[in-house]
């Protein structure tokens, strides 16, 4: 009889952002720390992937341009987080990070009652960032 290790499969994390080049950024951030990266463009494609990936932590921007050619909701971050949260299927406890372009004393404090572990204002510390990604992960951070 051999004994065989499992080898721990990879987190699953999902980046929301309607901006191409954060995505592109955080995603190789992750990737580089061993994470498996789905990423979302919009909001309406971000529940479509939490469907379908069940990730185990969401990256999340908060406004999105409007989608006209769904015809359907309309999802921004809020509407993101309250639909996780009335979720029976598990996704209720996914922690979400917010990534935003949007002002601090406006959201902040708005995102963190709807939910939110933390919230990040772009420009990104990518050190911060990953930091807390682990930390809500429940991970220890790897060493420098």
């Amino acid at each position: 009889m051999t004994n065989q290790q499992t080898v721990p499969q990879p987190k699953k994390i999902l980046v929301v952002d309607d901006n191409l080049v954060i995505r592109k950024v955080v995603e190789m951030k992750l990737k580089a720390s061993g994470y498996e990266v789905v990423s979302a463009k919009d909001g309406s494609a971000a529940v479509s992937a939490i469907h379908k990936e069940k990730p185990d932590l969401i990256l999340l921007d908060i406004l999105f341009p409007p989608d006209l050619t769904e015809g359907g909701m309309s999802w921004d971050g809020f509407a993101i987080m309250r639909w996780l949260h009335n979720m029976m299927s598990g996704a209720n406890d996914v922690p979400v990070i917010i990534i935003s372009g949007t002002d601090p004393a406006k959201y902040q404090d708005r995102c963190l009652a709807a939910g939110a572990t933390a919230y990040f204002h772009k420009p990104l510390n990518m050190d911060e960032l990953m930091a807390t990604v682990h930390s809500a992960l429940k991970e220890t951070a790897p060493a420098a």
